[in-house]
């Protein structure tokens, strides 16, 4: 099967995106190119279209500084051109109405369909385990659009576990509602990314 331009675009950013973590910190990135990156990211899928996340971004030295204990002092952290926290929506069944709405008025869903998919989902949400399950796959989904979106745009990333998470909610005043899923930093690396060794393929497949 031949490969389109457009696919092997897609491809390739996929095959160069590496986890960046020396960057050039003199490299300035403007807020018009990290929201459009951070909208780009809000097209990733959710459960439902629910969009579980809520981004928070450190696009300043100040901050990025006041970031940096939290993540174990991290030199990335102050060196990126920014650095967005993916926070995860455990309670995203109250975006019901302002994602279903639209839908409604115009006429792409039945005010019934929308009530049933709520009786699903308010009840799925009774479940305090599914809640946060769902909060950080759906934001992961987002994360990893976020990443390759900046691949696509000439940016590095790397996403990064390693940071207080108790600490970041308290320090910036982060509703109960979101939970921190990981942070990212963003910028334009100054030493090529080490390419990482994969598992065999075969090894992580089994047909059924």
């Amino acid at each position: 099967m031949s490969i389109t331009t457009q696919e092997q675009n897609v491809l390739s950013v996929m095959q160069e995106r590496r986890a960046t973590k020396q960057y050039d910190a003199n490299a300035e990135m403007s807020r018009e190119e990290l929201m459009e990156l951070l909208e780009i990211t809000g097209q990733a899928p959710s459960a439902w279209n629910l969009q579980h996340w809520q981004f928070l971004a450190f696009h300043n030295k100040e901050s990025q500084e006041r970031l940096l204990p939290i993540a174990y002092n991290q030199q990335q952290i102050v060196e990126a051109s920014a650095v967005i926290a993916i926070l995860g929506d455990v309670r995203a069944n109250e975006n019901v109405d302002p994602v279903f709405d639209p839908a409604v008025e115009a006429g792409h869903m039945s005010e019934e369909i929308k009530q049933a998919l709520n009786g699903q989902i308010q009840g799925a949400y009774e479940n305090e385990q599914f809640s946060r399950d769902a909060a950080f796959t759906n934001a992961s989904l987002a994360a990893m659009q976020f990443m390759l979106a900046a691949k696509a745009k000439g940016w590095d990333t790397c996403p990064i576990g390693g940071f207080n998470a108790t600490q970041l909610v308290e320090e910036f005043d982060i509703s109960d509602r979101y939970i921190p899923v990981m942070l990212i930093t963003v910028g334009k690396g100054s030493k090529d990314a080490r390419p990482a060794g994969r598992l065999d393929i075969n090894d992580l497949v089994s047909f059924v």
